[in-house]
């Protein structure tokens, strides 16, 4: 899940910096990217991971 979250952080950085816009001066494409790589690393380190896929089968 957080993979999804840090492609469409990073596509809406890639969309911003070729069209040369930005979203404020605290959300520029630095802290765009900064927080698509927390999110990618994050994924990684396995947060967010489901460890049982059948956990309503146990009691």
């Amino acid at each position: 899940m957080l993979a999804l979250v840090a492609a469409v952080i990073f596509g809406l950085a890639l969309l911003l910096d070729l069209a040369n816009a930005s979203l404020g001066s605290v959300l520029d494409n630095g802290t765009l990217l900064l927080a698509g790589l927390l999110c990618l690393a994050l994924h990684l380190g396995g947060v967010g991971a489901s460890r049982s896929v059948n956990w309503r089968r146990r009691r």
